[in-house]
């Protein structure tokens, strides 16, 4: 089931001790452009939309993404943090990228995209037909809606998985190491540093 709220979560909503997000933006340029819909999930088939307005303060959605005792999983969480402390004002922890610990385990490809680790990793295909379309309308169709879930619904799914390997591989701490350095990350693309390289020689 997709929920889509308006502004902010509802009050009294439990989604555990571990939840995937995402989120859809007007563009790629946290400085830019605006953040639109954070999608998040509970890895139970159900997936809660919250769509923003400029100004809407999201209490209670900014609350759960920097809860302590919830694992945020995010793909690609370096982007949608960014995003969340540019115009919520806060910084996500704790959190879990899959696309990272795909680079840590899958090192055989160099496709380390949402779509190609759910077919590999759980043989789902998901379509990317959304992924380019104005996220900043007043009301969302049911295609967006539906791609939007689709981006949360997987994640616990492929976590588990990526966390089999990265045992196997002996880069659990590696991995750990990387995903709390990631708010550290997104600061630096923000003020300025997004291309550059700042350990290389």
């Amino acid at each position: 089931m997709i929920t889509l709220h308006k502004g902010d979560l509802p009050g009294g909503l439990d989604l555990g001790p571990s939840v995937a997000v995402d989120s859809e933006t007007m563009g790629l340029n946290p400085l830019r452009d605006r953040l639109c819909l954070v999608q998040l999930s509970a890895g139970d088939g159900n997936a809660h939309l919250v769509q923003l307005r400029p100004g809407d303060a999201a209490p209670r959605l900014k609350a759960l993404l920097t809860d302590p005792k919830v694992l945020k999983i995010f793909h690609y969480a370096r982007f949608d943090i960014a995003m969340f402390r540019h115009h919520l004002g806060i910084v996500t922890t704790p959190l879990y990228c899959t696309k990272i610990a795909s680079k840590l385990v899958r090192t055989y490809t160099d496709k380390h995209g949402l779509k190609d680790l759910a077919k590999e990793l759980a043989d789902i295909d998901l379509s990317k037909q959304q992924q380019s379309s104005d996220w900043g309308a007043e009301t969302l169709s049911e295609a967006q809606r539906a791609y939007a879930a689709s981006d949360v619904l997987y994640l616990h799914t492929l976590k588990a998985e990526l966390d089999a390997r990265l045992a196997r591989e002996g880069r659990t701490e590696l991995a750990a190491a990387c995903f709390a350095f990631l708010p550290h990350r997104a600061a630096l693309d923000l003020a300025g540093w997004a291309q550059e390289d700042i350990f290389a020689h």
